[in-house]
């Protein structure tokens, strides 16, 4: 019999173990597993959503789509308290502003929304265009709030913001606000043509600013050696670039953009890609230093067997994570629906999940 020094060393033994537990039960995960990016598995009214640009008010989060809304009117809104279940909570516009209409007589729908807040106040830029051509147009709404029960909401068109012609080098649509470490609003857009480009904006008007009217150039595609021919009244696919987005992260300015086709169902080739720079005004190079100007770009979300085509992408950034919300075509029907993932920040690059859950009908 050890006696009360047994006990003691027993206690001691214990002690240690126990210590021991609780250090590792309370230990930080390792990095790799922490940051690891995933997709959410969505329910509710997430099917049918293209462009989608994402907003938050309180704790609700609020998506804006391309196009007709399902009950009638243009942008549909979705809404969710917790970014898994939505629902359909109203659209921007009963109906497209009859300057449009005069402006460009066969825009069926309206294009492309981007939700941003500066100045005391949410504005949605958006486009107006014709299929494949470049007699196209950025506009501007603007709101209080986003709430839909509030009384001070209203969606307020602003009108015309810049627009293409036959004759430019670029298409002015697929709008995107960021704001400098100033505050100051930039605008870029792009689609095709000579590819992605940049506007100041003033702040106060949400329009362009006069003091700077410099056309900036951010990102194209490269001609390659012997290229397919343009089919008739198009622009070229090599040319295919579109839906910039841009945020403000750890010293970097970071061009997120789609390569390749949208909008063509289960054929649909869209890409995410990802490019960075010092300065919101470029140049912007990827992971291997390749400037985005010159074709470069790194792959940021791809197709699986379950999305085809994760593209049209937008960025939210918030405290508590980061999220890149896209659209995907289901592999079956063809038919788009919205995705989300957590974005994880590596080595000062991003990296985002396509789940392989869901399904558009």
């Amino acid at each position: 019999m050890r006696g009360l020094p047994w006990i003691a060393e027993l206690t001691t033994e214990l002690t240690a173990a126990l210590i021991a537990a609780l250090l590792t039960l309370t230990a930080p995960l390792p990095a790799a597993h922490a940051q690891e990016a995933k997709a959410f598995v969505l329910s509710g009214d997430y099917a049918g959503t293209h462009d989608p640009s994402i907003g938050r008010e309180g704790d609700s989060y609020y998506v804006f789509a391309t196009g007709h809304a399902p009950g009638g009117g243009q942008f549909a809104i979705r809404c969710s308290h917790n970014l898994t279940e939505w629902k359909l909570c109203g659209h921007v516009f009963d109906s497209i502003p009859e300057w449009i209409h005069q402006t460009s007589p066969g825009t069926k729908d309206l294009w492309a929304p981007d939700i941003s807040f500066f100045q005391g106040k949410y504005h949605l830029y958006y486009a107006y265009s014709l299929f494949g051509r470049n007699l196209s147009g950025i506009a501007l709404a603007t709101n209080e709030t986003l709430d839909p029960a509030s009384p001070k909401y209203r969606w307020q068109d602003e009108g015309l913001v810049l627009q293409s012609t036959a004759s430019d080098d670029f298409n002015a649509i697929d709008p995107n606000i960021v704001l400098d470490e100033k505050g100051q609003p930039w605008l870029s857009f792009g689609s095709f043509w000579s590819g992605i480009k940049m506007r100041r904006i003033d702040a106060t008007t949400g329009k362009l600013a006069a003091e700077d009217p410099k056309l900036y150039s951010l990102a194209g595609r490269l001609r390659p050696e012997n290229p397919a021919p343009a089919k008739p009244g198009l622009p070229a696919d090599w040319q295919a670039i579109e839906a910039p987005f841009l945020v403000r992260h750890g010293g970097f300015y970071y061009l997120f953009v789609s390569f390749d086709l949208c909008c063509r169902g289960t054929h649909s080739t869209y890409r995410t890609m990802v490019g960075r720079s010092r300065e919101v005004t470029g140049p912007y190079v990827d992971r291997e230093g390749k400037e985005l100007l010159k074709g470069g770009g790194s792959e940021l979300l791809t197709t699986n067997s379950r999305w085809l085509g994760p593209g049209g992408e937008s960025v939210l950034q918030r405290p508590e994570g980061d999220l890149i919300v896209f659209h995907a075509y289901d592999a079956v029907t063809g038919k788009p629906a919205l995705q989300i993932s957590t974005i994880a920040w590596k080595d000062g690059w991003p990296e985002a999940a396509l789940g392989t859950a869901g399904e558009a009908k």
